[in-house]
């Protein structure tokens, strides 16, 4: 079978497109408006950039009336937003926040969770996330798309600080991914729980991609 996503003639009733790239990545991202709204949604276009320094990036879909999504314009306005891990535990969290609400109202009033705040900023975080980034905004790169709902902004940032719940690190310094269990997009109304992890290593890799792929700093 083929299939032409641009095409009127579709052999399928669903697109295979978002089902096949996956698992992606969640970006539970709060921020807060000028006027000291507290916001969170989930993005599933999320993901590091580099590392040196660290970078992060999301892109986010406007509305069909061609309103831009609220983290995008508090990350331009204040500088600021936080990733928070979403995870097993806060699976419906997550989905209530990917709600549409009015700009001036908060997320945050109707989730069953615990505000923390960020250690650079004033921006709102999850507090029963086990992890968090404090990411600096530095730029937005619009992509035009064949209406306004298929417009995007990509947004760019540093990663200053990085939060982490000790009782999720092993004694060897590393994250215990299998028992935080994140959750990620698939496609369609479809999510996955990482519950088993593998290792492998690159064959004739160096000490310096060793210690790169490793995680461990210069």
């Amino acid at each position: 079978m083929k299939y032409d996503p641009n095409s009127g003639q579709k052999p399928l009733a669903h697109s295979p497109f978002k089902a096949l790239t996956v698992p992606r990545p969640i970006g539970w991202l709060s921020s807060i408006s000028e006027d000291g709204v507290e916001n969170i949604a989930p993005y599933s276009q999320w993901q590091n950039l580099t590392f040196d320094p660290p970078m992060v990036m999301f892109a986010a879909n406007q509305y069909p009336d061609g309103r831009r999504k609220d983290t995008v314009v508090n990350a331009e306005k204040t500088g600021w937003f936080v990733w928070n891990m979403a995870t097993w535990d806060l699976r419906d969290a997550v989905n209530t926040s990917a709600m549409v609400l009015p700009s001036e109202e908060s997320e945050f009033d109707r989730l069953d969770v615990t505000r923390s705040y960020a250690d650079l900023s004033n921006t709102p975080m999850v507090a029963e996330s086990p992890f968090h980034y404090e990411c600096k905004y530095l730029t937005t790169h619009r992509l035009p798309g064949r209406s306004d709902v298929g417009t995007i902004d990509v947004v760019y940032a540093t990663v200053e600080r990085i939060h982490l719940d000790e009782r999720f690190l092993t004694d060897t310094g590393r994250v215990d991914i299998e028992a935080v269990k994140p959750i990620a997009r698939m496609g369609y109304f479809d999510y996955t729980v990482v519950t088993d992890t593998f290792e492998m290593r690159v064959p004739g890799a160096d000490a310096d991609a060793q210690a790169g792929l490793g995680g461990q700093p210069r």
